[in-house]
């Protein structure tokens, strides 16, 4: 069947007239002339596009590159039963994801955890053994942040390993005071006031860097990001004005966030303009990291999982609660020394909380 009199013409006769006229006029290299009898290769689309055979299904000539013609066969997709998108009548690698989309539907699980929530928006493969999810939403957002940030902010990440004895006495007695008896207690607490300290005696670990601008914008508040990782992917909802909070209400605080993230109600107003952010690793059972920089922060601090091990203690080697920090900053803003002093603050903080006293 012929293709659509709106689909792109194979050869245009003024393109073959034109190509015909430029041989005749004798422009040839110097020294070579035109070799006799040699017949003209047909030119290839540009980007090595195939052209896989007559018209398809859909009535337009199937053209597509390797890639997504290799795509269309792990999903079992034929190519002539397409309505190509792209410029000249090309098949797209979207094209092809939304035809095995609609016309395949999801097989069942066929391994231990494969019947996972997530799984949910995808498609298997033909084979069953994979499952192809489309990346949007949290995940997509989440992904492109972290892109951005991490083939954007030049990262540095110092370490510091730190007795918190203390800081586990402390949680244990607020634990049981009646002005905590109802919110959480735990050490994140204590770290959070620990870095809104620190970044109280060095307010240059909280700015952001104006590439557009080429200023640094130093913040006269702390919006404070605690990660946290949901269904839907990960999101770091901010404590406004975190810096101004005692105690007991920056526990409130943390309390609610970590609620509304678990349960998917959190608002983009808690999602936007944090300045300074933690991610507690250690509540999966991991000691240290990384972390990839909030985009639009200059620093995030990991906080590691804690655990009794053996530490010389006043000269005598005791069993201790010990942890792992980890800060990673901007080093286009935030040197190395300014760096390992907020770490150094935090640590000093969660190895003696009455420091924090002195600080405040």
């Amino acid at each position: 069947s012929a293709p659509p009199a709106d689909a792109p013409a194979l050869a245009a006769p003024a393109e073959a007239s034109a190509a015909t006229a430029q041989e005749s006029s004798g422009a040839v290299l110097v020294g070579y002339g035109v070799k006799p009898g040699s017949a003209k290769r047909r030119e290839r689309v540009a980007g090595a596009l195939d052209d896989i055979g007559g018209a398809g299904d859909s009535g337009y000539p199937v053209i597509a590159k390797p890639p997504v013609r290799k795509l269309a066969r792990e999903l079992g997709v034929d190519l002539t039963t397409i309505t190509p998108s792209g410029p000249g009548g090309l098949i797209t690698r979207e094209d092809v994801e939304q035809k095995a989309a609609a016309t395949q539907p999801r097989a069942l699980a066929t391994y231990p955890g494969d019947d996972q929530p997530w799984l949910e928006s995808g498609y298997s493969t033909p084979d069953g053994r994979a499952t192809r999810v489309p990346v949007k939403s949290v995940r997509k957002r989440t992904a492109e942040a972290m892109v951005r940030s991490a083939f954007t902010a030049p990262h540095v990440t110092v370490f510091h390993t730190v007795d918190v004895t203390a800081t586990m006495d402390l949680v244990r007695r607020l634990k049981q005071d009646r002005d905590f008896a109802d919110v959480r207690v735990t050490p994140l607490l204590i770290v959070a006031k620990a870095l809104l300290l620190a970044a109280r005696r060095h307010p240059e670990i909280n700015a952001s860097w104006d590439d557009e601008a080429q200023e640094i914008v130093y913040k006269h508040y702390v919006n404070l990001g605690i990660a946290a990782s949901t269904q839907r992917g990960l999101v770091v909802p901010n404590i406004k004005d975190a810096h101004r909070l005692p105690l007991r209400a920056l526990a409130e605080e943390l309390q609610a966030i970590t609620i509304a993230a678990r349960e998917g109600r959190l608002t983009p107003q808690q999602l936007s303009d944090g300045t300074i952010t933690i991610t507690n690793v250690g509540a999966l059972g991991i000691d240290t990291g990384t972390p990839i920089l909030n985009p639009g922060e200059a620093a995030i601090l990991a906080f590691g999982a804690i655990r009794q091990m053996p530490w010389v203690h006043e000269g005598e080697l005791a069993i201790r609660w010990v942890t792992e920090l980890a800060l990673s900053f901007d080093h286009r803003l935030v040197d190395g020394e300014l760096g390992a002093r907020v770490l150094a603050d935090v640590a000093r903080v969660m190895n003696d909380p009455s420091q924090g006293l002195v600080w405040a």
